[in-house]
């Protein structure tokens, strides 16, 4: 179980907290969709589940630890909006060896499997695959450090319809091994593998049930 109690993140140099008494449960192997306008605190969040940045106050738990930066480094994975933007690698096999490179071909072969990639060279370019397959990669990339949570942020983002179906699809497989966190300001048909959900809404997280959100009209990024 993730567990967030009263998670707060006020930097001294904003006058007004950007998470405020954030509360969330998710338990393993379910899918969490955090939707709320861009601005709204959600990437914030997840970098701080990440390790990325340093809550100002409440308690993270992963089952009945309490978790320190140090531990939430390696119990997610993060995925970041655009992720291919990032990638440094000049093949798949180095993208995928970055600050890793002891990583033996049984694990790497694993992780490109479950992505759907296994029939792949690893001599490719990751700059040659499609759109979809890198966001595919970028997954992989995070598979083999074999977190306990996958946080993904607007994974979808950018991609057509058919590559954000398959996308889609791929994540409620993952389902099956992890347990994924996804913030959106657009859910889209990223809701329909939603177990949980919730609204960020200027800081403040509000319970949601995953159904509400289909019937409501695309929001527009902004």
């Amino acid at each position: 179980m993730l567990y967030l109690k009263n998670l707060t993140y006020h930097p001294a140099a904003t006058p007004h907290a950007i998470l405020k008494a954030i509360n969330l449960e998710l338990a393993p192997q379910q899918i969490g969709v955090i939707v709320g306008p861009s601005g709204s605190g959600k990437s914030t969040l997840l970098e701080i589940l990440a390790g990325l940045a340093k809550k100002t106050s409440g308690t993270l738990h992963w089952r009945d630890q309490e978790l320190t930066p140090d531990h939430l480094q390696q119990l997610s994975g993060l995925v970041f909006q655009f992720p291919e933007r990032h990638f440094c690698g000049n093949t798949i096999l180095a993208e995928l060896r970055l600050g890793h490179p002891e990583l033996g071909k049984e694990r790497i072969d694993q992780a490109m499997t479950a992505v759907g990639l296994g029939d792949i060279p690893l001599s490719t370019s990751p700059r040659s695959l499609s759109g979809g397959q890198q966001r595919r990669l970028a997954l992989a990339v995070q598979l083999i450090r074999q977190p306990y949570v996958l946080l993904l942020d607007e994974p979808t983002a950018g991609l057509d319809w058919s590559m954000r179906q398959q996308l889609i699809g791929l994540l409620g497989e993952l389902k099956k091994d992890w347990t994924l966190l996804i913030v959106s300001h657009e859910p889209g048909e990223i809701i329909r593998i939603a177990d949980r959900a919730w609204r960020l809404d200027h800081g403040e997280l509000f319970p949601a049930d995953p159904a509400s959100f289909l019937a409501q009209p695309a929001a527009v990024s902004g």
